[in-house]
């Protein structure tokens, strides 16, 4: 082949390899097989604090308790920063209900049925983006190839981000690492990394921790330690990044993993050690500053989460969600003047996805100030933006309650538990408010769980 013509095919390959290119370490999502058919599962029924599955629950193990925290409809904690994942079952939940796996973030989407399924989806858009195919990859020799070391580098990291073809790029990756002598540890990572895209997570597991003896590199440690979090098993990918700290004591990605796993497992003491040392080499890290405002607010703390939220500002955040913290850190803080600010700024730059919640957090105020109309009002208002906010739907059942309306109150109750079944309060507010619960049918409707009348 003339040279000219492989360096314009390399130069073309490495250009469309950085357009297309995805930090994958960030963006880890499960797809519905992946979460209904998950056979990854080590143990059915986890110790406490040793699977994501069951966090820490207790504050005496440095663990918030769950009711001051926000949950996602997967019914996960929200923390102060939406992380990959951070709103979906991971494997090995448990929570294999085809009504919570189908859904998406947002009401009326819905997630790929595999993971494998989304990366042809993004395989596709490149290509239309790019106009066609740059490399017909089905053809390709890939022995061949193999033995161009610079060009195989190339075109396996093509068929991984622009195409999103990893059975060829572990097909590629596989006869270069032959043709190395099994030494070569960029090689192995690549097949890592395709054997992780398949599924194929303790064949991963293998590449990556043979690469590691054949070379040091910090991505290798996060992509092993992802391989973990995927098996559900944090202490393994805790006992990773440890060893990879040790080596490389200054590394913040490696920091800022052990904080998010610990935060995943509910141990909030021990996270925010390793946030807080994240902000002592990096004082504008946003994930960091952002879980320790989170943190200080559930803990009673909302002048010490305000100065944070400042400071996310001052770096640049100029969205709803930080006019909205801002806005309830300055209420509960007694700022009033600034709550109005914040709060009408935070409506402004609104869409239809974040005002349910937006609207959820103005009823608690017009509650705390004893205003039960308006408050309700606000409610109602979040319900017509979204029809399955459960929260809404609990708290307007307890606004019925104390107007005398028990019906009302029973049918926002049932629509509650069924739109967020990972809630327990509107069982816990039909049995406590509504003494007929047990006699009728609507009992069976919260959540498939049957209230019980005490006699």
């Amino acid at each position: 082949a003339n040279p000219s013509d492989l360096a314009a095919w390399l130069l073309k390959c490495n250009s469309l390899v950085k357009k297309n290119y995805i930090d994958d370490l960030e963006v880890d999502e499960e797809g519905v097989g992946d979460v209904l058919l998950d056979e990854n599962q080590v143990a059915t029924v986890a110790r406490p604090g040793t699977s994501f599955a069951r966090p820490t629950t207790s504050q005496g193990g440095g663990g918030q308790q769950n009711l001051l925290r926000p949950m996602s409809k997967s019914g996960r904690p929200i923390s102060g920063y939406m992380r990959p994942g951070s709103n979906r079952p991971t494997s090995g939940t448990g929570t294999g209900r085809i009504e919570s796996a189908f859904k998406g973030n947002r009401p009326g989407t819905t997630r790929p049925i595999t993971s494998g399924g989304r990366l042809v989806r993004l395989g596709t858009a490149s290509l239309q983006a790019t106009g066609g195919a740059f490399i017909s990859s089905d053809r390709l020799n890939m022995k061949q190839l193999a033995q161009k070391k610079g060009i195989a580098q190339a075109l396996c990291e093509y068929l991984l981000y622009v195409e999103h073809n990893p059975k060829k790029a572990l097909e590629l990756a596989a006869e270069a690492t032959v043709l190395s002598n099994y030494t070569d540890w960029w090689w192995k990572a690549r097949l890592g990394k395709a054997y992780f895209q398949l599924g194929l997570y303790r064949e991963a597991e293998k590449q990556f921790l043979s690469a590691l003896k054949s070379e040091d590199i910090v991505k290798t440690h996060l992509e092993l330690a992802r391989v973990y979090v995927r098996l559900d098993q944090p202490n393994n990918a805790l006992d990773v990044f440890t060893k990879a700290l040790e080596k490389h004591p200054h590394e913040i990605s490696l920091i800022l993993s052990i904080g998010r796993v610990y935060d995943m497992l509910n141990d909030t003491t021990r996270s925010m050690e390793f946030f807080r040392k994240v902000l002592a080499f990096e004082s504008c890290n946003f994930e960091a500053v952002a879980s320790i405002a989170a943190y200080h607010f559930y803990t009673d703390q909302p002048e010490v989460a305000l100065r944070f939220y400042k400071r996310l500002v001052q770096l640049g955040v100029d969205n709803t969600e930080i006019w909205n913290n801002l806005a309830l850190c300055c209420f509960y803080d007694g700022q009033y003047d600034m709550f109005f600010t914040c709060i009408e700024r935070a409506l402004t730059l609104a869409d239809d996805s974040s005002l349910p919640d937006l609207w959820f957090n103005i009823s608690h105020v017009f509650i705390a100030v004893g205003d039960l109309a308006n408050a309700a009002l606000a409610l109602k208002i979040a319900v017509a933006y979204d029809s399955t906010h459960g929260e809404s739907y609990n708290n307007l059942g307890v606004l019925d309650v104390k107007q005398g309306k028990p019906e009302s109150a029973r049918y926002n109750f049932s629509v509650a538990s069924r739109n967020s079944n990972f809630l327990f309060e509107p069982c816990y507010n039909c049995l406590l408010y509504t003494s007929d619960a047990a006699d009728d049918l609507l009992c069976v409707d919260l959540g498939g769980r049957r209230i019980i009348k005490k006699k």
